[in-house]
């Protein structure tokens, strides 16, 4: 039987707020610098759950494979596929930028004006099988655990935002929530130096969880004043950086920042709507920086995954196989999941 007519287990996307496991073709290399990938293993993102809610937060495709974080091992390569061979292993960034649009042409592709997605707009990787270019994924070590290198994707959406930060040694960190994104950015501003991280989450589950990321305090904004905790962290001076890591929370990240301070704000959130007074940034000299995906960084990544000089793996609350992702998308839906890892060769 030829290649195009082998079929392969996914998850798909047939109509706004729904999902369906199934069968697609295996997807074939289309471009001389296409690569085919056999998805060793994927996991659930909060990008997933924003697509199949219902109204749509994301506004994914009907009719695709769902999915963009993932490892996988080469199995075949274009004719002009140069830095990578059968059989390596391999982190991938999902975003497609069209290479030609202004903001291709001056470096930055995560701002591109015609950007694809896997698992947004065109087929993801929720399947057994993937195919993407050569420009969208950086080798690992074949001997890095999947439960190491199963946090690529996000890990480099952050890493573009903390590498716009410049955080120096001694640096004390606010971040605003304690979700997965939240403790990305916790265990890496740590790992590049800040001297004391605050996490700022209502969730009792997330915050044991922020803790063993390497936050020095939780603080429960629901029990507790946020603005004056911080305070009090700071010696009355506010905290050197805040990250907005839930898309809504501009004004506690400018009563929280020191005057001369950084706001990261990261969160996507494209329902809220927020109120702020200019003055309050102005006369204070804040700075405001804004990022959701990274910018040539996934090499980056697989260096800081290949030395282990950070560990996520604590944040895998759910194995499954591909076959039960409406179980690990339930325990996402009800904040009892963080790091949902998929199977799409398990039984």
């Amino acid at each position: 039987m030829s290649n195009a007519y082998k079929m392969m287990k996914a998850v798909t996307f047939p109509a706004i707020g729904k999902y369906e496991y199934t069968e697609r073709p295996e997807p074939q290399i289309k471009g001389a610098k296409d690569v085919k990938i056999k998805v060793l293993g994927a996991s659930i993102c909060g990008t997933d759950v924003a697509i199949l809610a219902e109204p749509q937060r994301v506004p994914g495709v009907p009719g695709i494979i769902l999915g963009h974080e993932c490892v996988g091992e080469v199995v075949e390569a274009g004719p002009e596929v140069r830095a990578l061979r059968v059989g390596d292993h391999v982190i991938l960034d999902n975003n497609l930028p069209c290479g030609v649009c202004p903001a291709c042409l001056s470096g930055n592709a995560n701002l591109c004006a015609d950007m694809r997605s896997m698992g947004v707009h065109i087929d993801g990787v929720f399947a057994q099988y993937a195919v993407a270019p050569e420009t969208q994924m950086v080798r690992i070590s074949k001997d890095l655990p999947l439960d190491q290198s199963i946090f690529a994707e996000p890990v480099n959406c952050v890493m573009g935002a903390v590498k716009k930060l410049k955080v120096m040694p001694g640096d004390t960190v606010l971040v605003l929530g304690g979700g997965p994104i939240g403790l990305y950015f916790t265990t890496l501003l740590r790992k590049c130096g800040a001297g004391k991280v605050l996490v700022s989450e209502m969730s009792g589950f997330r915050a044991k969880y922020a803790i063993g990321q390497g936050a020095d305090r939780v603080i429960n904004p629901a029990g507790e004043d946020l603005q004056g905790q911080v305070l009090a962290e700071t010696d009355g001076r506010g905290a050197d950086i805040v990250v907005d890591a839930v898309g809504c929370l501009l004004p506690d990240a400018i009563r929280c920042v020191k005057a001369g301070g950084s706001i990261l704000l990261f969160g996507q959130n494209a329902a809220a709507t927020q109120t702020v007074c200019q003055n309050d940034i102005t006369a204070r000299g804040i700075t405001i920086y804004g990022n959701f995906i990274g910018n040539n960084t996934l090499q980056n990544v697989a260096n800081l995954l290949n030395t282990h000089a950070a560990d996520f793996t604590k944040m895998i609350t759910h194995r499954l196989p591909l076959s039960r992702f409406g179980e690990g998308l339930e325990a996402m839906r009800r904040g009892e999941a963080l790091e949902v890892v998929l199977d799409p060769f398990a039984d």
